[in-house]
């Protein structure tokens, strides 16, 4: 192979790269949107990230063919072939978080006009999903560095959400029970918080494809999991 041909296989590498980060950038801010859109009740917010959702989807498309064409025609081995794998791996989940991230300015949009809802339960969905917007930021820093540890930290961090995914459940359920008027509201809050607990998985599931891509091998430890909502008994008074 030729020191010509090497080069410019590493540039189409780089330049994967390149976009996978731009990609995280806009799923990184479609994020913050969409989170800011239901603390601060912005319709006019909600509504811009609900249209940008198409730039990450054709990033996505993008990078896809790149990597599949790397390696239909470069046939990479070892280290090349795992970064072109990751490089679709990431990118999916980066789309799937643009796409809930976008799910949840839709239910901002359908909530803003709801000014009963109590402040408490939006604070609430806020926190967690800023939590869920560091652990964004970690992943695609470690994805950026091909920093293994970091990648690490994330994947251990997922419970943390999903700790605080159960207790917003627990807290809507108990508002629902007590006050039906609410359940419309409230069963919107769910879903905003069930997507942002989704963005948390797949933010754990970039820490691993980044883990692999770094040594090789993959996480030998079974995945920290603390969502327990699935099995909260639901008492109907």
């Amino acid at each position: 192979m030729t020191e010509h041909t090497v080069k410019s296989f590493q540039e189409e590498l780089d330049g994967i790269a390149a976009s996978i980060a731009q990609m995280g950038g806009l799923t990184e801010a479609q994020l913050a949107g969409a989170i800011e859109s239901v603390a601060r009740r912005d319709n006019d917010l909600a509504e811009r990230i609900v249209q940008q959702d198409r730039r990450i989807d054709n990033l996505e498309a993008e990078i896809e063919a790149r990597a599949v064409r790397i390696i239909a025609l470069r046939q990479p081995m070892a280290t090349d072939l795992r970064e072109a794998i990751a490089a679709i791996k990431i990118a999916s989940d980066l789309e799937r978080i643009g796409d809930l991230a976008k799910n949840i300015a839709k239910r901002a949009l359908v909530i803003q006009g709801d000014f009963e809802t109590p402040v408490r339960l939006i604070q609430g969905i806020a926190r967690m999903g800023r939590l869920a917007q560091g652990q964004l930021k970690s992943v695609l820093d470690s994805c950026s560095n091909r920093d293994a540890q970091m990648a690490m930290e994330v994947w251990r961090g997922d419970e943390e959400i999903d700790e605080m995914y159960n207790s917003v459940f627990r807290e809507l359920l108990t508002y629902m029970m007590e006050d039906p008027r609410t359940i419309g509201v409230c069963t919107h809050l769910l879903f905003i918080a069930k997507n942002i607990e989704r963005i948390g998985d797949h933010a754990t599931n970039v820490a691993e494809t980044v883990y692999y891509v770094v040594t090789g091998e993959t996480m030998s430890d079974s995945r920290p999991k603390g969502d327990t909502t699935s099995t909260t008994p639901v008492a109907i008074q």
